[in-house]
């Protein structure tokens, strides 16, 4: 997949539990685990915007483009 995601990253800088960011974020936990292990499809914009309140970074600091080798 070209588009890593990098939440659990964020998680450990920020020393926040994946439950908790689920709780501030409003969705469930096992969508955030999706999005985790990199299985998501697609992200919703309110959701990409609560997670970066949540965790106080950018956008970029949670989506990494890697080229396919």
């Amino acid at each position: 997949m070209a588009i890593v995601v990098n939440v659990d990253v964020m998680l450990a800088k920020r020393k926040m539990s994946a439950s908790k960011l689920a709780e501030k974020v409003g969705i469930t936990l096992p969508n955030l685990s999706i999005l985790k292990t990199n299985k998501a499809k697609a992200i919703r914009f309110s959701t990409l915007d609560a997670i970066c309140r949540a965790l106080e970074c950018q956008p970029g600091d949670i989506l990494e483009y890697k080229a396919d080798e």
